[in-house]
């Protein structure tokens, strides 16, 4: 059954008006009755087209600056009468009520005043109250009432018009199905509003998606919802994988630590490569020599603009994405030379500090991790103090440690990462890998700083690092067993600060 309906009489509502005429225009020469009230009435009647007034059906006028125009029950009764229902014809012969065949209702722009304005009674004005009513009712009754629920969907009811004045069942509920999911973001947007501290309930919703080629693995679908577009202007390249947002989610979190001259290479959500200089050739040439083999086939980060003389070293590596605030133009010439080479300028915006991700059958929640571990904050634990230059080096091999996959251990020295352990087991197997690491690439660990991102349950780890060459370590603390590892340091000379504070990542 196609369920076909013919549209004899249409009730339009709409805070905006652009591409309404058409829609207007259409529904006058199929001869389709409209309804309307306030801006959108006027608006239509400026058309050349004759509008019947809702005031002139419910014998009320709009009151209360607006507030009240359509919630009335010769409206609602109108959309919400079953034409299959003996006794809803009936009451509506009774109080004579039309039957509202097409409803169409375009939104206060509620989510678009919040961000432009922090005035409250302007805010609670952008609640619409009257076109969520008719989205709803509208919806609900979809086996009679087609409800066009936003402008975006403008075009999609022009084309059925363009057919005829009537609508088969599987329209009327697709558009039903959108109706609900905006009603319902629209709701949650407005939940938050009103209690963006409330942590006894879970509420989120995105409208925006954009379908990926796959998920992590190709046999798995991915879909990212959000606006990206907001976030990055890409100047070349394909379109950004599941795993490349992931990577890139990773790079701009790590990057946001730094404000000096900052070039970040990172595999599989980790740092590969990280150096602070004062050029940015430099900064990437040593960030580039903390892992050449896994710099391949990666994404890379940088807080300046790239200069072509760095753009022509970039290019002899093969990576995935490059992320900058921006690039002159001879550079992103030769960066762009790869039709598929992702080049993103992030753009400047405020992230989210909440995070969350599916768990069994619910959701875990959390703050971000957004503390770092300033020199100012360090508790020196041992007889022999750091030196300037060492608490420099520790704040830096903390951050990166702090966006590492736990259990890690971090290397550093001269504010260039020399290697990492990651994702490991064990806090030991962590150390041994970052010591393997650092050897297979020429490193020299004599003055290098260490970094943990939890504490030492007992001491062979800085006995491991004090054999290595590490005389320095960072580390949160907390184990019954700190004294252990303290007393091996002072036995040692090697210079310990605590942090307090953990940063496991999983």
């Amino acid at each position: 059954m196609t369920g076909e309906k013919i549209i004899k009489n249409a009730l339009i509502s709409v805070f905006h008006k652009d591409g309404l005429g058409a829609i207007a225009q259409k529904l006058n020469q199929l001869g389709v009755n409209i309804y309307s009230t306030g801006g959108t009435q006027k608006f239509i009647e400026e058309q050349g087209i004759s509008v019947n007034k809702v005031e002139d059906l419910t014998s009320y006028p709009s009151i209360l600056s607006g507030r009240v125009k359509t919630l009335h029950p010769k409206v609602f009764g109108g959309i919400l009468a079953r034409r299959e229902e003996e006794n809803d014809q009936l009451q509506l012969a009774e109080y004579d009520i039309p039957e509202f065949d097409l409803v169409i209702v375009d939104l206060y722009p509620f989510e678009k005043t919040i961000t432009s304005t922090n005035n409250e009674q302007d805010i609670i004005e952008k609640i619409d109250i009257g076109g969520i009513s008719l989205i709803r009712a509208a919806a609900k009754n979809y086996k009679d009432v087609v409800i066009v629920s936003e402008m975006s969907q403008y075009d999609e009811l022009l084309k059925i018009l363009e057919q005829g004045k009537s609508t088969v069942l599987a329209q009327r509920k697709k558009f039903a199905a959108t109706a609900f999911n905006i009603s319902s973001h629209y709701d949650t947007a407005i939940f938050k509003y009103f209690s963006s501290d409330d942590k006894n309930v879970f509420k989120q919703s995105i409208r925006t998606k954009k379908a990926l080629r796959y998920g992590e693995n190709p046999h798995q679908e991915g879909i990212f919802f959000g606006k990206i577009d907001d976030l990055f202007e890409q100047k070349n390249g394909k379109e950004l994988s599941y795993n490349n947002l992931l990577d890139v989610d990773a790079a701009v979190n790590l990057i946001a630590e730094f404000d000096e001259c900052t070039f970040v290479v990172l595999k599989h959500n980790n740092a590969c490569g990280i150096a602070t200089r004062e050029k940015l050739i430099d900064a990437w040439k040593d960030a580039l020599a903390g892992d050449p083999v896994s710099a391949f086939g990666g994404v890379l980060i940088t807080n300046r603009e790239v200069d072509l003389e760095t753009a022509n070293e970039i290019s002899k590596l093969f990576f995935e994405v490059i992320i900058a605030t921006s690039y002159n133009e001879d550079a992103l010439k030769i960066l762009c030379q790869k039709k598929n080479r992702i080049v993103l300028v992030q753009k400047e915006i405020a992230f989210p500090n909440i995070q969350f991700r599916t768990a069994l059958n619910g959701v875990l929640y959390q703050e971000k991790d957004v503390k770092t571990d300033s020199v100012s904050e360090m508790k020196i634990a041992t007889k022999t103090t750091p030196t300037d230059k060492q608490f420099i080096d520790l704040e830096f091999a903390s951050k990166v440690c702090k966006h590492t996959k736990s259990n890690t251990i971090v290397f550093a020295k001269n504010k260039q990462l020399l290697a990492s352990g990651v994702g490991q087991t064990s806090r030991v197997d962590a150390l041994k890998q970052a010591v393997v690491k650092a050897n297979n690439f020429g490193f020299d660990l004599n003055g290098a700083v260490m970094a943990s991102d939890a504490f030492f349950p007992f001491p062979d780890c800085v006995e491991l690092a004090n054999n290595a060459g590490i005389k320095t370590v960072i580390q949160p603390g907390g184990s019954i067993k700190d004294q252990l590892s303290i007393d091996y340091c002072n036995v040692n000379d090697i210079s310990m600060v605590i942090t307090g504070t953990r940063h496991f990542k999983h």
